[in-house]
C-alpha cells in the first residue's frame, strides 16, 4: 500500500516500472472521479488495480462541474425519482460519513414571483425533495421566505414582482480536490495510479476474443508499456467512444457531449447571503457561493469540437448573463466576469436528435467483448453508485469469488478523526506558527491530513507563506501536491491543487515562480526546465485571457444585457 495515499511524483519511474512488470486484475483507463472511484471500488475488494489517465487527474469535466453535490432538484419535474433519490443518498453519505471535511451543506434561495402558482408548486416539489432523502439528514429542511425574508438574505435581488421565495439545502464540493482524494484513498488501498500515461490499443487474447489489457503510452518520456490485466474498465468521460474505436469494438451506446460553462464573477458584485437557484426556458441557472467569488451558471448546449479544451462562446455568456439579471437588482456586466470554464458531459443518446437538456442523466454500464466494460453518462454526485455497477459488470464472471462493494462504509482520506482535528486548530496554529485562519483553511482542504501539511514547514519556513498575495494557498500546499498529489507540472498545481486559476483575475499569474521554485527544488528541474514550466503555465493564461478578453468585450449585444 501507499503509506496515507501518497502519490509522490518523485517515485514516477518506479511506478511505471510496476505497471509494466505485473499483471493486474483491474486496468481502469480514466482519471476522473469515476474512474478514482472505480479503482478506490475494486481496491478495496482487495483486487490488484492500477489507473492510467492521459493528463492529470481530474484534468477533464471532474475539475470544470460547478462543484455541487446535489439532488438534482430539476429532475422531478421529468419524473426521475429514481435518480433524485440516488443522488440525495449519494450527498447525504458524503456530508455526513464519507467526506465532511470536502463536502458542505450550502443552501439556495428559489426567489418567487408568481405567488398564487409558484409557491405551491416548487413547495411541493421540495417536499418530495426533502422526503426523499429520508429520516437521518445532515442538512436542514426547506423554508418558506416573505418578500422581507428573502431580501434580507439575499438584498441584491431585484425586489420588484419578489413574491417571496424557498430557501433549500443541497452541498459544494472543490470537484478537482475531491476526485484526487477518491485516487489517494484508492492508492492507500493498493491501487496504482499513473497520470500523462495514455492508452493507445487494447491488448487482445492470441485467439483475438478477449481484451487482456492495454499499450499505453509516457506523455512524459515517450515511453510505450504493456499494461497486462484481467480486466479493463474504460471510465474516460466524453473520451469513451475514441477508446472502444482503438480496436474497433462497438459499445452499446453512444456518448453525447453537452457542454456546460460557467462564469466567475467577485463576491461583491451579488449582495447575497445565500446561492441563488433561478428557472430559465432550458433547465435551471445556479449562482453559487466561492470563496470570495460566485460561480454562475451553467448552460447545456451540443459539442463536437476538442475534447480536451472546450471553449465558451460570445452566446454562452450572453445567455448566462441575461438570465441571471432576471432576478439581481444591479445587473451582472461582462466587465464584471473574471473567469470563465466550460467542461463537457458524457451523456448518452440513441441519436443525435434529441436536445441535451432532454437526455437522461442516468449512467450506463455495457461489457462489449469479454475483459472489457465501460461506463458513461451519470452525474458527480453518483460517481461512487456508478464505480461499484462498472465494476459489479467488470467482475461478473471473474473466475473467483470477490467481495460487494464496501465503498459506502469507507471515508475518505483526511475524514477520519474530523471532529477531533478541527478541535485541535488552534493548538495547530501556536505550534506552527500560523493565524488560526490559516490552519481552518487546511483543515478545509485537507481534514485530518493537514497536519502533513503543516509537517513541511519545519524543514522549510518558507513554505509557511501564502504564494499569492491575498490567497490563503500555502507554499506547504505546493510541496505536498508534489510528494503527496503526484503534481507533475506547474498547471497541475494552480489549475486543479490550489485553484488560483479560476479564484484570481490574475489567473495565479503571480504564484508562478513561487510555484516553479518550490517544484523544481523538490523534482530537480534545472534552469531550462523551471524556464519551460514558466513558459508553459504562462502560455496557458494568456490564452485564456485572450480568450476572456473577447468574450467579455463591450458588444451590443452585452450593453443591452447591462442596461
Amino acid at each position: 500500500m501507499a503509506k496515507n495515499g501518497r502519490l509522490d511524483a518523485r517515485d514516477r519511474g518506479a511506478v511505471l516500472d510496476r505497471l509494466a512488470s505485473r499483471e493486474f486484475d483491474v486496468l481502469i483507463v480514466g482519471g476522473g472521479v469515476t474512474g478514482a472511484g472505480a479503482a478506490l471500488d475494486a481496491a478495496s475488494r482487495g483486487l490488484r488495480v492500477a489507473l492510467v489517465e492521459a493528463r492529470d487527474l481530474a484534468s477533464g469535466t471532474s475539475s470544470r462541474s460547478s462543484k455541487l453535490i446535489h439532488g438534482g432538484l430539476r429532475y422531478l419535474e421529468h419524473f426521475d425519482f429514481k435518480l433524485v433519490w440516488e443522488a440525495l443518498r449519494e450527498r447525504d453519505l458524503l456530508v455526513s460519513k464519507l467526506a465532511p471535511h470536502l463536502v458542505k451543506p450550502v443552501s439556495f434561495l428559489y426567489p418567487l414571483h408568481r405567488k398564487v402558482v409558484e409557491r405551491p408548486y416548487v413547495g411541493a416539489g421540495l417536499v418530495l425533495y426533502d422526503a426523499l432523502e429520508g429520516t437521518k439528514r445532515p442538512v436542514p429542511h426547506h423554508k418558506h421566505l416573505t418578500v422581507r425574508g428573502a431580501l434580507r438574505l439575499a438584498p441584491g435581488l431585484e425586489p420588484s414582482g419578489l413574491a417571496g421565495a424557498l430557501l433549500y439545502y443541497d452541498a459544494q464540493a472543490d470537484d478537482a480536490r475531491y476526485t484526487l482524494t477518491v485516487a489517494r484513498t484508492a492508492a492507500a488501498h493498493g491501487a496504482l495510479i499513473a497520470t500523462r500515461v495514455s492508452a493507445h490499443e487494447l491488448l487482445r487474447s492470441p485467439d483475438g476474443a478477449r481484451v487482456t489489457g492495454a499499450r499505453v503510452h509516457d506523455e512524459e518520456s515517450g515511453r510505450d508499456i504493456d499494461v497486462s490485466a484481467k480486466r479493463v474498465v474504460v471510465c474516460a468521460g466524453v473520451w469513451t467512444d475514441l477508446v472502444h474505436e482503438l480496436s474497433g469494438i462497438q459499445a452499446g451506446y453512444k456518448v453525447r457531449m453537452s457542454k456546460g460553462v460557467h462564469i466567475v464573477v467577485p463576491y461583491e458584485a451579488i449582495r447575497s447571503d445565500t446561492g441563488i437557484i433561478l428557472r430559465t426556458e432550458k433547465s435551471v441557472l445556479f449562482i453559487i457561493p466561492w470563496g470570495q467569488r460566485w460561480i454562475v451558471g451553467t448552460t447545456d448546449t451540443d459539442w463536437t469540437g476538442d475534447r480536451a479544451e472546450p471553449t465558451a462562446t460570445s452566446e454562452d455568456i450572453d445567455y448566462i448573463l441575461e438570465h441571471a439579471n432576471r432576478i439581481l437588482a444591479r445587473p451582472l456586466t461582462r466587465s464584471d466576469v473574471i473567469g470563465v470554464y466550460a467542461g463537457l458531459r458524457p451523456l448518452i443518446a440513441a441519436d443525435d436528435s434529441t436536445p441535451t437538456t432532454k437526455l437522461s442523466r442516468e449512467h450506463v454500464v455495457d461489457s462489449p467483448v469479454p475483459g472489457l466494460t465501460s461506463i458513461a453518462g451519470g452525474k458527480f454526485t453518483t460517481y461512487r453508485v456508478m464505480a461499484r455497477d462498472v465494476m459489479d459488470a467488470a467482475l461478473a464472471d471473474f473466475g473467483r469469488w470477490v467481495p460487494a462493494s464496501v465503498t459506502d462504509q469507507l471515508p475518505l482520506l483526511g475524514a477520519d478523526g474530523l471532529a477531533a482535528a478541527a478541535a485541535e486548530a488552534e493548538r495547530l496554529a501556536e505550534d506552527y506558527g500560523l493565524p488560526w485562519e490559516a490552519v481552518e483553511h487546511l483543515l478545509d482542504r485537507y481534514g485530518t491530513l493537514t497536519e502533513e501539511v503543516l509537517e513541511l514547514t519545519r524543514d522549510d519556513p518558507a513554505l509557511a507563506q501564502p504564494v499569492a498575495g491575498g490567497h490563503p494557498y500555502l507554499g506547504a500546499e505546493v510541496a505536498y501536491a508534489v510528494t503527496h498529489e503526484g503534481a507533475l507540472h506547474v498547471e497541475d498545481v494552480l489549475v486543479r491543487r490550489v485553484r488560483l486559476f479560476i479564484e484570481t483575475g490574475t489567473r495565479g499569474a503571480d504564484a508562478v515562480g513561487p510555484v516553479t521554485r518550490i517544484m523544481g527544488d523538490l523534482l530537480g528541474w534545472d534552469n531550462r526546465q523551471r524556464a519551460a514550466e514558466t513558459e508553459r503555465y504562462l502560455h496557458l493564461l494568456q490564452a485564456d485571457k485572450r480568450a476572456l478578453s473577447e468574450l467579455t468585450a463591450v458588444s451590443g449585444a452585452a450593453r443591452e444585457t447591462a442596461g
